[in-house]
């Protein structure tokens, strides 16, 4: 969009509860606890009949350029340097303070357009001469938690912001969700959902302080997200598009995910990994950031698990390996103990980085179209049965209780992530590695490795029995 609208002002005078009452749903994270947002944050809104991108931004301090709230307050000037128009909010109650006044001096050497906000303005508090002397007229009067003002921002923002062109609906495209609804289509129909036409949405999780922002910069080549050696920087998802290759990508860096009994009971870190999860849950592939110092900890492998059991295609980058000594023996190990302790992901690629000097991530990028590739891939039913009938001969199902289990033919019912359904008899009996044993299977003969695959028992009819009537079974 053409106008860019940046809010603007000190810790905790609610510039992201204005910027989700704009957006229209909670996006950012909101707490009475100032500094809770450290990155910038964008989004396209429709906002009484007006279209632009918002940027929700840290707090605007004077600080220490090597401090938290420096690196902030450099997040802030990049915002304004990007915008249009400048909303600058203060707080209403606390009224005019020095850090206002400091801000102000930036804005008015900035030469945008800036409208002033007193926000907190819950039916009580005026306007006050110390909001006059800013120099940028009269204040609008807000309430974001309230919703109380937002027609005379829209006022202000009138013959800024364009209008919001509404189009017939038989011309609007329909939106194909991440994950598709399950629907039984036995046939070899082709999938019509091109989805290279949609942006590819890529997130970046792992542990605190494995280096999510720093990857995140160095993709999209410049200062996106605050980074610094200290953990747990970051605390709200952010995207920003991106290009891998041809294709276009919602690139998404994330809060580090703690164990549980450490964020149990502590608003802030709970509403961060809140944050992450809906950012895996959002995402097509999803890569799993591993400090190649301490490899494989317990908390990656139920961060990996978690991606699995959310059916994301899933790309391992090794970061840090730039302080490993034994390179070579390491890349085995490390192969072998993920494909061991992650059998649900075996073959998933694992690529070594350095997101401090950029070393691998020529690799990395391949890697994530091959996972997307595998996510969205539809097997023929012809090829996929020739497949089982090859796979049962080199081993069959073992007999439970003295019955044999039998499988027939099986077919693909949907992708993202690709899911086969086997029809047969006793399949509720199907040991689960035999199961593993097909998906291995699955994956060599089809490439389908960087993706969870489901597995679905059908039952076929029992012709004794009275109801006649199949069942079904999955897994995941």
């Amino acid at each position: 969009m053409a106008f860019t609208l940046a809010i603007i002002g000190r810790p905790n005078v609610g510039k992201s509860s204005l910027f989700n009452r704009l957006v229209g749903r909670r996006v950012a994270i909101v707490h009475d606890t100032p500094g809770v947002t450290r990155d910038r944050r964008a989004a396209d809104v429709e906002f009484h009949g007006l279209a632009f991108r918002v940027i929700d931004t840290a707090g605007f301090e004077d600080a220490d350029p090597a401090t938290i709230a420096g690196r902030m307050t450099s997040q802030s000037l990049a915002a304004i340097a990007e915008a249009d128009a400048i909303l600058f909010v203060i707080d209403a109650r606390a009224g005019v303070t020095t850090g206002d006044q400091m801000i102000a001096q930036n804005l008015h050497k900035s030469g945008k357009k800036i409208i002033l906000a007193a926000n907190k303005c819950e039916g009580h508090t005026e306007p006050v001469a110390d909001m006059y002397a800013l120099g940028f007229g009269e204040p609008l009067r807000l309430s974001a938690e309230h919703a109380l003002g937002m027609e005379d921002l829209a006022d202000a923002l009138e013959g800024l912001a364009p209008k919001v062109v509404f189009e017939d609906e038989a011309d609007e495209e329909e939106i194909e969700p991440a994950e598709e609804e399950f629907v039984e289509d036995f046939g070899d129909a082709e999938d019509d959902y091109d989805y290279k036409s949609k942006p590819l949405r890529l997130a970046l999780v792992g542990r605190p302080n494995v280096g999510k922002s720093s990857l995140f910069n160095q993709l999209l080549g410049k200062e996106r997200s605050i980074v610094g050696p200290e953990a747990g920087l970051t605390r709200d998802s952010i995207t920003a598009p991106w290009k891998a290759g041809e294709r276009d990508v919602l690139l998404h860096d994330t809060a580090g995910l703690r164990k549980k009994a450490r964020s149990a009971g502590v608003v802030l870190e709970e509403l961060s990994v809140a944050s992450t999860i809906d950012a895996i849950r959002f995402a097509d592939c999803v890569i799993v950031m591993i400090d190649a110092t301490m490899p494989f900890e317990k908390q990656d492998l139920a961060i990996a698990d978690l991606i699995a059991r959310e059916g994301r295609a899933i790309v391992f980058a090794v970061n840090k390996w730039d302080l490993q000594d034994n390179k070579q023996g390491a890349v085995g190990t490390l192969r072998e103990k993920l494909d061991e302790l992650l059998p649900q992901v075996v073959g998933a690629e694992m690529v070594m980085i350095s997101a401090k000097t950029g070393q691998g991530l020529d690799r990395l990028v391949p890697a994530i179209i091959a996972a997307d590739k595998a996510w969205n891939s539809r097997v023929p039913t012809s090829a996929l049965n020739r497949f089982l009938e090859s796979a049962l001969l080199r081993h069959a199902p073992p007999a439970v209780s003295g019955r044999r289990v039998r499988i027939r033919y099986m077919t693909q019912v949907k992708s993202r992530p690709p899911t086969f359904a086997l029809f047969g008899n006793q399949l509720d009996a199907l040991p689960e590695d035999y199961q593993r044993y097909l998906q291995n299977g699955l994956r060599e003969n089809f490439n389908l490795k960087g993706t969870i695959l489901r597995l679905v028992m059908r039952n076929t009819k029992n012709p004794y029995d009275p109801k006649g009537k199949g069942t079904a079974r999955g897994r995941r």
